[in-house]
């Protein structure tokens, strides 16, 4: 999501390299309406989420955050972190009708216009090697699957009108793991 649609201004480097694009303004944080804009972040509790959730808090909008570990107060930077915060374990499909109904009160009726699916997980053996498709469980690959495609999908479903209403943008990260 680029800054003009509202996403986090960009840093001077990468404003120079995008014409007309301003590091420092930051009224797209609000909607349409006036109205701060709600991002729904997963695998928000370290790395890429954890500066994302970072990122756009910072430019001005709600942030509610979904990670496998709840928040706590030394881990969460910004002030409203722990009261928008949905602990769930995206590999558990029967979790995730809870998490979507938790996600709707904590949005309360409001819109969303943004979505990112950052979680995702790569198993690696006992030595930090990814694992092999021939020798390893079928219960992990079904871990995998649910945490990596599955649930991205199921949040979308679950809160397509909430995304409808904001205009929303779904953004799924994934990395160069799924490329080799």
């Amino acid at each position: 999501m680029s800054h003009a649609d509202g996403g986090p201004p960009l840093t001077e480097s990468a404003a120079a390299a995008a014409p007309g694009a301003c590091p420092f303004h930051n009224d797209q944080r609000e909607s349409r309406s006036g109205k701060q804009k709600t991002l729904v972040l997963t695998g928000a509790s370290r790395g890429i989420g954890h500066a994302t959730g970072k990122l756009f808090s910072d430019a001005g909008w709600r942030i509610i955050t979904c990670s496998r570990q709840p928040f706590d107060d030394d881990r969460c930077p910004w002030s409203t972190g722990l009261d928008n915060h949905v602990a769930i374990e995206l590999s558990d499909h029967g979790a995730l009708p809870r998490a979507i109904s938790e996600l709707k009160e904590k949005l309360a009726g409001g819109p969303l216009h943004a979505l990112i699916n950052n979680a995702a997980i790569s198993p690696k053996n006992a030595d930090g090697e990814r694992l092999s498709s021939l020798t390893t469980p079928v219960s992990t690959w079904m871990s995998v699957f649910h945490v990596n495609l599955l649930a991205p999908v199921l949040l979308a479903q679950g809160l397509f009108e909430e995304l409808r209403a904001g205009s929303g943008s779904i953004v799924n990260v994934t990395s160069i793991v799924g490329s080799r």
